[in-house]
């Protein structure tokens, strides 16, 4: 008889790290990181994404990225991004009007400073853009999908899941900025749904629409949306 072939570090690692309930308890475990400091969660259930990444050879589908980023990708994101502005930005108004507005006091430095501004558009695209939706989209919701058979329910269910979970990841930003975020993560989320192998979609949207908040930010000017959205209420 063959003598079977032992697996190496990494195999066993992947063997471990892809297990049904892995997602479930990374889940649960990760919050708890909070209590020495908010990123911690974000960082340690990323850091587990993308150990599993590593050890499958960054066979990157196993999170949804298959669909390669071409001009048409970008051209989607582009009009795709627009129009959840302009749905973003009413339902914002909608929260800030009941529960006031979300506390974004840690971006104030970014104001007319143009290093500060390149500085955290960078990070932004990096951490927020990339690592949010290789980590809550493609970790966090196409697993538990995965684990819950699979099937159009799963993933719908998957999605509210991992949509309040994400916007309760943003309790830093007081009550109106966890419900903003959390209405947006639905939209992402139904996105995602409906486009399960293009991961590198949800990243430029991610992306361009946080860019175009931080501009506003740096720039230090009303929203032109919210301000015709008002007028429009107004009259």
């Amino acid at each position: 008889m063959k003598k079977m072939k032992a697996m190496t570090r990494k195999e066993k690692i992947y063997e471990l790290m892809t297990r049904p309930y892995t997602v479930v308890l990374v889940m649960v475990f990760a919050p708890m990181l909070n209590y020495l400091d908010r990123n911690f969660s974000y960082f340690f259930g990323l850091g587990v994404a993308l150990l599993i990444l590593w050890s499958s050879r960054f066979n990157w589908g196993l999170f949804g990225f298959e669909n390669r980023i071409t001009r048409k990708t970008v051209i989607q994101a582009l009009w795709i991004t627009m129009g959840l502005i302009i749905v973003d930005v009413g339902l914002s108004l909608l929260v800030e009007f009941y529960f006031g507005q979300p506390n974004l006091s840690s971006l104030e430095g970014i104001k007319h400073d143009t290093a500060e501004y390149v500085i955290t558009l960078v990070i932004v695209w990096v951490f927020a853009a990339f690592g949010e939706e290789l980590l809550f989209r493609g970790y966090y919701m196409k697993w538990l999908a995965r684990l819950m058979k699979d099937g159009n329910k799963a993933w719908l269910a998957s999605g509210i899941i991992t949509s309040l979970y994400f916007g309760i990841s943003h309790y830093y930003q007081g009550i109106a900025g966890v419900i903003s975020v959390t209405l947006w993560a639905f939209i992402i989320a139904f996105i995602f749904y409906k486009r399960r192998n293009s991961l590198g979609l949800l990243i430029l949207i991610h992306g361009i629409h946080d860019t175009y908040g931080l501009t506003l930010l740096y720039l230090d000017t009303e929203d032109p949306i919210a301000q015709f959205l008002g007028c429009m209420v107004m009259w």
